[in-house]
């Protein structure tokens, strides 16, 4: 089977459940290809569109929350979103692309090349099946007018928001969102810390805003410093935020942990003793499937709010304000992310892209029934 897996910069989550998926159709011996939709225009308007997004969320959170919102009142509309608008030159490259290259299935990660597929869609353009998957516990802005063919909602409970949207129940499909094969792995804390060169008598508590550094992480740093500085040791992920890097070194030097980014951030969730984060679609789903108790920060207005609402609802989270209470709260909050969070979400969207490829007339392997590699 040929896969086209499309995503784009606006935040790691979404490339984050790409390369899940990548990697899981690679173990399987299919092709999976990986692409931003916007490098076909070139590589200055990848950083456009990336830089853009991520210099609102990092510097002014607010007006990102009201774009948000700005969003969600704009839906109700009866036209067409501005993102469905500004795709339309990306559309005329993707639409070359295409024809140049074969794919059985398109998987999707984010709204943005959702937008320029459903744009070919509308001009008749032949486009190959398309899956795509939500990476946020709601249904965001705009998603119930691009034209999948199957949309992978995080969780049955979610559902009803998207048949709000008029999206059809026969499209949805309740799978979770796909985490990398790393976060699943049967690892022992002592095994992580080993691995990392940590202490393994120390207390360790991770703090992470994300890729994009973005939020209250200098102020969640300070509290958590003044009360744990003494007896627990802080690591610090400061994402691609350079700024915040830069203060924070300069404030604590060694006396934190701190990185910019980290291809070993399973190791770290396993190795740590509580996870601090600010509730990210992916990066929450990722504590949850390592087994990790987690604390939300204060979230970006917007999806993120959502996505507290949504573990703390369940008791998937730990409450800010029992902080204390993590050790005791810890091995309850574990059992509900166990029960709620499906683990094997990259394998079960996997499968369906199988099945979306077959339907559509993909020659089977054989010998197992499936789409040929």
């Amino acid at each position: 089977m040929d896969a086209l897996i499309l995503s784009c910069g606006t935040g790691g989550g979404h490339n984050a459940a790409a390369h899940a998926l990548q990697e899981e159709l690679l173990r399987r011996g299919h092709r999976a290809d990986l692409m931003n939709p916007y490098v076909l225009r070139g590589q200055r308007t990848v950083e456009r569109v990336d830089n853009t997004y991520i210099a609102v969320a990092q510097r002014a959170p607010r007006a990102f929350g009201l774009v948000y919102k700005l969003g969600d009142l704009y839906r109700r509309l009866p036209w067409r979103s501005p993102v469905y608008y500004f795709n339309r030159k990306t559309a005329r490259a993707m639409e070359g692309f295409l024809r140049d290259h074969h794919y059985d299935v398109i998987l999707l990660t984010h709204i943005y090349p959702g937008e320029v597929l459903t744009i070919l869609k509308d001009r008749g353009v032949a486009v190959p099946p398309i899956l795509f998957v939500s990476t946020d516990y709601t249904c965001s802005p705009f998603v119930e007018e691009v034209a999948f063919d199957l949309c992978v909602t995080p969780h049955p409970d979610l559902d009803a928001e998207y048949l709000a949207r008029g999206i059809p129940a026969e499209k949805l499909r309740p799978l979770g969102i796909p985490v990398a094969a790393a976060f699943r792995r049967d690892l022992s804390r002592d095994e992580a810390r080993r691995a990392l060169g940590l202490d393994p008598a120390e207390r360790y508590l991770l703090v992470s805003a994300g890729s994009m550094g973005a939020g209250v992480l200098k102020r969640a740093v300070r509290r958590l410093f003044a009360r744990w500085g003494d007896s627990a040791r802080l690591i610090v992920i400061c994402g691609t935020n350079d700024r915040t890097y830069k203060a924070l070194a300069k404030k604590y030097g060694d006396r934190l942990l701190l990185l910019h980014t980290t291809d070993k951030m399973a190791l770290y969730l396993r190795a740590c003793d509580l996870y601090l984060t600010k509730p990210g679609g992916l990066s929450s789903t990722e504590a949850a499937v390592a087994g990790v108790p987690l604390v939300h920060l204060p979230p970006i207005p917007g999806c993120e709010t959502l996505n507290a609402r949504f573990f703390a609802q369940r008791g998937l989270s730990i409450p800010p304000d029992q902080f204390q209470r993590a050790r005791d709260l810890a091995p309850e909050v574990i059992r509900r992310q166990r029960r709620e969070i499906p683990a094997d979400a990259a394998q079960r969207v996997c499968d369906l892209a199988q099945e979306l490829a077959r339907a559509a007339g993909a020659p089977p392997d054989p010998v197992s029934g499936r789409p040929r590699p």
